[in-house]
């Protein structure tokens, strides 16, 4: 493993869990975050020591990262308001995949376990700004994270800081919003670009209406030209696998996916090895997840992690949960997760050419690229005889589209989440708890708009690519030129051209 210089350790220390999972650090296995207030206050103060590198391309990319923490936890002090990072500095599920030698595994977490009580104590002094809304939303979570342990001091500081937040669920601050303006640089810090959320709400509309228009066409193709169209994808969701055969279907789906990818050269990489298996006990609250052979590490397997609803839930309960797996929005979710989306991502990754590129990586380009990956197959003709797929498509880009137009208006004061769930029942298949439960994220996952947002920038750039390369442009062309950029801040992607 490549050793990293000051100036990029000092930020690799200040997204630790992210460094190790995401990036395949494993120099952070066995070791916390010092999340303090006074941790995070040095961790601050050593950004920007050392030279810059002599890639001009990557030395902004290095320096939005600088400046997105300073925002992040300087200007905004997110680490006091939001449980979610804490909650990150806890995680063990990254031990679980099959990276190096299980008794290595086993090691590190052990030792990360017993660091659990003074990661606590840290969480428990920083935390000290949580609204109620974040609290309500991050408890859940926050109590999965227990799921398996039995070692008693590593479950009383977990007690202790499921109580901190308890307490906060109750008393904290009724009003969760950030402001317009700190959620525009909150955006913009991160990815490198100015944020006009006013504009950005206009567009978010606008891929609304193109989006619904697209799924009614979609659905005249079923013979169904009469009704809702959010009616006719109401009654298909509940055409899905049953519990036991979840895991099933997504791995004939992902052997699909990654066959259609390498027939139509999507890609740039074609290789590796993609696994299809039950997700980690502590992250059972997500429903399928991509952990990617990360470009740190030796080859080795990555894991499309699926979750199917609990046999002992309530048969409505465990209805829902299966409606996401239907055979109309699984195939989407697969190649959101595997090909041409995360995994062919992950391997572009791990050839990226410089460390800075295949470390620091934008959440907003990686999932902005596997959104734009579901609409690229539509339009390369994945399975072509069945509407249902990009019916499928159709419907995740609406919840995603949604995501962006509630963000917005949450943190403006715009939208209350209520009207934000009143928002997703109008704009997608979701109801009652579903669309409440899409709605609260916004108010502890201010960027989850960030899907669509990356989404519309690459087909904005891909627009261009078009026009100014003319005959020299290829699909090809244009996702290796723009993977070969890691996982860029949206600000940068227009260096390709």
């Amino acid at each position: 493993m490549t050793e990293l210089d000051a100036r990029l350790r000092a930020i690799a220390d200040l997204i630790a869990p992210e460094a190790r999972e995401g990036g395949g650090r494993h120099e952070y296995d066995g070791r916390i975050q010092d999340l303090s207030p006074e941790g995070v206050r040095a961790g601050l103060a050593r950004l920007g020591e050392g030279a810059a590198p002599a890639d001009p391309h990557d030395a902004r990319h290095l320096q939005v990262f600088e400046e997105s923490l300073r925002y992040q936890f300087g200007d905004l002090e997110l680490h006091r308001k939001n449980p979610l990072v804490h909650l990150s500095n806890l995680d063990l599920a990254c031990y679980d995949r099959d990276y190096a030698p299980e008794a290595e595994r086993a090691a590190a977490k052990a030792d990360h376990l017993a660091l659990w009580p003074e990661a606590v104590e840290h969480a428990i002094a920083a935390l000290d700004q949580v609204p109620a809304p974040v609290a309500t939303s991050l408890i859940g979570a926050l109590r999965g994270l227990s799921a398996g342990i039995t070692d008693e001091a590593a479950l009383q500081a977990h007690a202790r800081l499921v109580a901190h937040v308890e307490t906060a669920a109750t008393d904290g601050d009724p009003d969760a919003a950030l402001g317009g303006e700190a959620l525009a640089r909150l955006m913009g810090t991160a990815e490198g670009l100015p944020v006009d959320l006013g504009r950005l709400a206009e567009r978010a509309d606008a891929e609304r209406d193109r989006l619904m228009a697209l799924l009614a066409e979609s659905c005249a193709k079923l013979g169904e030209k009469d009704r809702a169209p959010l009616d006719v994808v109401r009654e298909l969701v509940k055409d899905h696998p049953t519990p036991d055969g979840v895991i099933e279907a997504a791995r004939i789906g992902t052997e699909k996916a990654i066959a259609f990818t390498r027939e139509k050269d999507l890609v740039p990489y074609h290789d590796g090895e993609c696994l299809v298996g039950l997700a980690p006990e502590s992250r059972r609250w997500a429903m399928a997840m991509m952990a990617w052979n990360a470009p740190g590490e030796a080859e080795g397997p990555s894991w499309y992690h699926i979750t199917p609803p609990d046999t002992s839930w309530p048969e409505q309960d465990q209805e829902e949960w299966l409606e996401i797996f239907s055979r109309t929005t699984l195939p989407a979710i697969n190649v959101h997760e595997v090909a041409p989306g995360h995994f062919s991502h992950a391997r572009a990754l791990r050839r990226a050419p410089s460390e800075v590129r295949r470390l620091l990586q934008s959440m907003a380009f990686i999932e902005g690229w596997a959104h734009y990956a579901e609409e690229l197959c539509v339009e390369e003709g994945f399975e072509p005889d069945d509407p249902r797929f990009e019916i499928g498509v159709w419907v995740e880009a609406l919840i995603r589209v949604t995501r962006l137009a509630c963000a917005i208006g949450v943190h403006t004061g715009q939208m209350t989440v209520e009207e934000g769930a009143r928002r997703f029942a109008a704009d997608t298949h979701l109801a009652g708890p579903a669309a409440l439960s899409e709605a609260r994220r916004a108010s502890f996952d201010p960027t989850y708009g960030r899907y669509t947002w990356g989404k519309l920038l690459i087909l904005d750039l891909r627009e261009r690519a078009r026009k100014e390369w003319g005959a020299g442009y290829t699909p090809q062309r244009f996702h290796k030129s723009l993977l070969d950029l890691g996982s860029p801040p949206l600000g940068l992607i227009d260096a390709i051209l």
